[in-house]
């Protein structure tokens, strides 16, 4: 097959082909070279579209948010929140667990990304509906953040290679806790599923209570 014209090119293309990149061959991999060579094409051909690595990084922020669904933002009928909240942090977390290798590349970079903004406005205005203060609304997304890139990135189990018994003579405690949760099925993933499901119940919870002691606070005489 020969190789695509340079008309075939775009930003779009190549922020699709530096997360593939990513994907494959870890934050360490994307460098202009490896991504031409995905592409097919040679590496100068690619500032035509995209002027270095720092824009092609937004342009990767941008694609990977597109995969974000904000719909269960939207304002509940029914008032119920929580649901909506949570039913966004696991949709959230699962586009990371699909590309965990971005989160090198994106966590600490500055947010510029379109895709990036409309998230976060969307976030902070669901979380204000909920009745947070404007300040309590960020110290929450930013909570929410540190949960869900935190869970994606790291893996508790997949640290502890031995058996239970492994660690018993010197870890009892350690040792205990692994076959107890072991004992609630779920395979090797079950603990780490099951951790991040309560981090987000405790995290719901104590916004649910920040939120009513803001609303209690506003009512006079309460």
């Amino acid at each position: 097959m020969g190789r695509p014209s340079r008309a075939l090119l775009s930003r779009q293309v190549i922020a699709r082909a530096a997360l593939e990149v990513v994907d494959h061959a870890g934050a360490d991999g994307l460098t202009m070279r490896a991504l031409a060579d995905r592409l097919g094409v040679k590496a100068a051909s690619l500032y035509n579209h995209v002027t270095g690595k720092d824009e092609l990084l937004d342009a990767l922020a941008e694609l990977v948010n597109q995969e974000i669904d904000l719909a269960p933002l939207a304002e509940p009928e029914d008032g119920d929140w929580r649901r909506g909240l949570a039913a966004y942090a696991r949709g959230y977390r699962a586009v990371f667990l699909r590309h965990p290798n971005t989160i090198a590349l994106l966590a600490r970079r500055r947010v510029e990304a379109e895709g990036q903004l409309r998230g976060y406005d969307t976030l902070l205005a669901a979380l204000a509906r909920a009745g947070l203060s404007a300040a309590d609304a960020a110290e929450a997304a930013a909570a929410l953040d540190y949960l869900v890139l935190g869970s994606a990135l790291e893996t508790f189990t997949a640290g502890f290679t031995r058996a239970p018994d492994g660690y018993r003579p010197h870890y009892p405690a350690l040792a205990d806790s692994l076959e107890a949760a072991a004992g609630r099925g779920g395979g090797p993933t079950g603990l780490d599923e099951r951790g991040f499901e309560l981090a987000l119940r405790l995290l719901l919870d104590g916004l649910g209570a920040r939120a009513s002691a803001a609303g209690a606070t506003a009512v006079p005489g309460a």
